[in-house]
């Protein structure tokens, strides 16, 4: 059984930073801050530059980025047109190719909520590529997972779960008993009666677990 833990501060291959709403929280952000390798979506870059940084790549089509940027930092960017994919997607397949096994997103949720609801729905595909990848919001963060699963956590920590296509669902340590969700909403706004949970399950779920 794999111990998943976000209490400790994690290190990543790489940052990917979405073009959805800049963090504010201090978990995100430092995540963000402390990465070795950050990839910009496309006018993502805008605001991280204008917040006086540089990422190391910028990806997408070019369609949200400013012109100036689009000049300025010609050099690192990495145009894909393909129309099949969104710019998260193809931030994680240029990370992928060079070997990055661990990445953090930040910055995939707020404005428009059908890119929230699909940036956070292809978490599960990247997991199935073979990647290790979490995402990290203001209030907390989204974890695929498949089979069983322990996680490290507080008494009373929020904790939703979505079910993608898992069967024979148990937990232990959460105050609500779970089972084969048929809906998204059903697994949501459980709590954690300790300092650990587990779920198991066959199959893929996602599990979002929120900050102190």
């Amino acid at each position: 059984m794999k111990t998943i833990n976000i209490i400790k501060p994690e290190k990543f291959d790489a940052v990917i930073l979405a073009n959805g709403e800049f963090p504010s929280h201090q978990y995100p952000l430092s995540i963000l801050h402390d990465a070795e390798y950050v990839v910009c979506c496309d006018g993502g870059a805008d605001t991280y530059i204008a917040k006086g940084f540089i990422p190391n790549v910028i990806i997408g089509d070019g369609d949200s980025l400013s012109t100036e940027n689009r000049i300025k930092f010609a050099d690192i960017i990495s145009v894909d047109s393909d129309q099949e994919t969104n710019d998260q997607t193809k931030a994680v397949n240029y990370l992928v190719k060079r070997g990055c096994k661990s990445i953090a997103i930040v910055g995939a949720t707020g404005k428009r909520e059908d890119h929230t609801m699909g940036n956070i729905a292809l978490l599960i595909d990247y997991m199935r590529m073979g990647v290790e990848v979490k995402c990290f919001t203001d209030y907390g963060v989204f974890i695929p997972c498949n089979g069983d699963n322990s996680f490290l956590s507080y008494r009373g920590e929020r904790v939703s779960i979505f079910n993608f296509n898992a069967t024979h669902f148990e937990s232990i340590g959460l105050k609500y008993p779970i089972y084969d969700f048929t809906s998204l909403w059903q697994g949501t706004l459980n709590c954690c009666e300790g300092d650990t949970f587990e779920i198991k399950a066959c199959g893929d779920y996602l599990v979002f677990i929120s900050y102190e």
